[in-house]
């Protein structure tokens, strides 16, 4: 329990960042998910337009720190890769 009032407002402060992280990786996820889902499904012009939904969210992930730069661009390469490998 925090006694000072700086870590008063610290507590408050962690408690609003971390309910709009969970939020904004929250969103990433399902974003990803839709891509995955179509290139299961072999829907080569749908996931290929879900994957361009898909890459500004995870852009904003990375501008916003819950997401590292490289781990994006990894999981935006491998997405891409699944949809060019469809037939």
């Amino acid at each position: 329990m925090a006694h000072h009032k700086s870590a008063k407002k610290r507590n408050r402060q962690t408690i609003r960042r971390t309910k709009v992280n969970r939020a904004r990786v929250s969103r990433l996820r399902t974003s990803v998910k839709a891509v995955e889902a179509l290139i299961a499904s072999g829907d080569k012009t749908a996931a290929a337009a879900a994957l361009r939904l898909a890459e500004p969210e995870l852009m904003k992930g990375v501008q916003s720190g819950v997401l590292h730069k490289n781990t994006a661009s990894r999981k935006v390469s491998r997405l891409a890769a699944g949809i060019k490998g469809l037939a």
